[in-house]
This record gives structure tokens, C-alpha cells and sequence, in this order.
């Protein structure tokens, strides 16, 4: 009597499993975006304390795993008795608000003159060319520096300051797509169709140039989220008592010799997680959607 046994079938993994392995999915930076984000639209009900309030007695309260620290301020207080983690929380609100509007609102700008740069031609394209190419010229943070001290330190001056820094870096990519799109059969055929330019440019080419913008975007999420913090480090950002990193890094910096390293290394962190997590998605999303870069 012979025993046979069954043949072994290899299984496959799961549709998720397998997508993730095979498409180098950046987990981790989406998850931390993820909880970033979930925490500044939750900021009013995760954060302990009032972010602008505190009191003198309780001043440079180290976190709770020091000595002299306590778990009712578990990441311990800043100069004035403010609690750190419900700055920080709130300072995550201030982030991604300042960060994703200018990244929407640069990119929207330095969208609509690329298309109108690239497929238009002549004048048009000299005269937003020229205007990007002095604006390039200029050093980013110094450019900003210089409209924060003329239109005066605010949240909603940040976001149109940051936007008018940074147009110049989607007008030149997307100026370029144009000018590769404008060749193709597609284009041809609704010109011979009797489309006009705006419908060809809203209609054909820009539903082709919107992945170089968003993958674009994503990338400079991390340099604006950077400068945002550098302006209010220097002064010239989001203006005190409103919790922003950079501002909580500018606060922290005359304890930091003595000691109190939480106030400034905290929000570091924070800042550095963001913008790693931002251009990590943004590397991934340029190989996904480029089609020179897929691996087919």
C-alpha cells in the first residue's frame, strides 16, 4: 500500500501583503503623517492644557521620567509654566495648516503660469520666465525673511509669503511637462477639432501635468514646513503666544546651556519627523508616478 501525499501549493499573499512588499509602500512616514494630522484636527481634545496659559510656579518642570518631573506634565513645562506636549500639540495644528495652504497655494499659482508659460509661447512664455528666473535667483529663507519684516509677523501673511517664495519651483517643472505635451497626437487632434486654448489647456494638459504637481508638492511639504519654522525662530514667523515649532525652539534656546534640553529638543523632533516622513512619501510617489522611473 503506497502513501501519497499531497502536493504542496505555494500561496500567495494577500492582495495588502502583497502590495506593500512589492511596491515599497513608505509605511511608516504615512503613518506618522497620519498621526500628525490627527492630532492637529483633534488638538482641542488630546491636548491637557490651555497652549498660551501658564503659571510662573511651575516653570522648567523637566518631563516625568526626570527627577523632579511629573505625570500631570508628562514632556515637563517651558519658561513661563506653559505645558510642552499641549504646545507641541497645537504647534502640530499650526504645521500642517501653514504647510499644506502654501504648498496649495504656490503650487496652484506656479501651475496656472506654467501651463499658460509652456503651451502659449512668446511673450507669455518670456515674460513668466523671466520673472522665475530672477525669483530663483533670490535665496529662499533671505526672500522670506525680507517679506515677513515688510507685511508684519502673522499666521495668514506666513501662508501668502511662503506661496510667493516658492510659485517659482512648480512654474519651471510644470513649464516643462507643457512644453513636452503640447507635441502629443492628443493635442494635435483637439487643435484640429477646433478646441480653443483654454479648453485645451484646462481640458488636455492639465489633468497630464497634475501628478508632477502633486508628486511636487509633496516634496516641498518638508521645505516649507522647514522655512515656516525657520521665520518663526527668527522672529519673524507666527507670532507669540501661539504654539509653533520653531517659535518653541526660539523659547528654548537660553535654558538649553543650563539644562532644560526638552524645550527645544522636543519640537526638533517633531520637526524632523514631519519633514522626513513628507519626503519620503514624495520619493515614493515620483517613482510610482513617473513612467521613466516604473520598473515595467
Amino acid at each position: 500500500m503506497t502513501v501519497t501525499t499531497p502536493p504542496i501549493v505555494a500561496t500567495e499573499p494577500s492582495p495588502p501583503a502583497a502590495f506593500w512588499r512589492t511596491q515599497g509602500f513608505p509605511l511608516v512616514p504615512v503613518l506618522i503623517l497620519l498621526t500628525i494630522a490627527l492630532v492637529a484636527v483633534f488638538a482641542d481634545v488630546l491636548a491637557p492644557y490651555d497652549p498660551q496659559i501658564g503659571s510662573l510656579a511651575l516653570r522648567y518642570r523637566p518631563p516625568a521620567w526626570q527627577e523632579g518631573g511629573s505625570m500631570a506634565h508628562l514632556l515637563g513645562t517651558d519658561h513661563v509654566g506653559r505645558d510642552v506636549l499641549s504646545r507641541l500639540i497645537f504647534g502640530a495644528r499650526v504645521s500642517m495648516i501653514v504647510g499644506i495652504t502654501a504648498v496649495l497655494f504656490a503650487g496652484s499659482v506656479g501651475t496656472v503660469l506654467g501651463i499658460v508659460s509652456g503651451y502659449l509661447g512668446g511673450w507669455a512664455d518670456q515674460v513668466v520666465m523671466r520673472v522665475t528666473d530672477a525669483w530663483l535667483a533670490l535665496p529662499a529663507l533671505t526672500f522670506a525673511i525680507f517679506l515677513a519684516a515688510i507685511v508684519g509677523p502673522s499666521e495668514l501673511n506666513i501662508i501668502f509669503i511662503l506661496g510667493l517664495v516658492y510659485w517659482t519651483r512648480y512654474a519651471r517643472v510644470i513649464r516643462g511637462e507643457v512644453l513636452s505635451l503640447k507635441q502629443r497626437e492628443f493635442v494635435r487632434l483637439a487643435i484640429v477639432a477646433g478646441c480653443s486654448k483654454r479648453v485645451i489647456m484646462w481640458r488636455h494638459i492639465l489633468p497630464n501635468v497634475i501628478n508632477s504637481a502633486v508628486v511636487l508638492g509633496t516634496l516641498m511639504l518638508g521645505v516649507v514646513i522647514v522655512t515656516e519654522a525657520a521665520l518663526s525662530f527668527l522672529g519673524v514667523g507666527v507670532p507669540p503666544p501661539k504654539p509653533a515649532w520653531g517659535l518653541m525652539m526660539a523659547d528654548g534656546k537660553q535654558g538649553l546651556m543650563v539644562g532644560h534640553w526638552w524645550l527645544t529638543v522636543l519640537p526638533g523632533i517633531c520637526i524632523m519627523l514631519m519633514v522626513l516622513s513628507a519626503n519620503l512619501l514624495g520619493d515614493w510617489l515620483r517613482v510610482k508616478l513617473d513612467p521613466q522611473l516604473r520598473q515595467l
